[in-house]
């Protein structure tokens, strides 16, 4: 454990609390995607929290590409329909 400690602060690992943490934080809606884009530009000195912001940006980046994909083909629409004929 005390070799975490002689780790330079920039490269510091995060631990599994934290990663989990950061994820709960990101989530919240506004003031999450505000903390992810301030920390994936560069607002952390840790790199490991800077990747991680980057890495969880792109996902909800991918998430909206396929969202859009899904809208702009009608499948969306179709899937919402057929649970809604399963439960009337």
């Amino acid at each position: 454990m005390s070799d975490i400690n002689n780790i330079p602060e920039k490269y510091r690992p995060i631990s599994m609390w934290g990663y989990f943490g950061y994820q709960i934080l990101f989530s919240i809606p506004v003031v999450g995607f505000i903390f992810l884009v301030v920390f994936a530009l560069g607002g952390t000195r840790n790199v490991n929290k800077r990747n991680f912001a980057r890495s969880y940006f792109c996902y909800i980046l991918i998430l909206i590409m396929i969202m859009a994909v899904l809208v702009a083909t009608g499948l969306v629409g179709q899937v919402i329909d057929m649970f809604k004929g399963m439960y009337t």
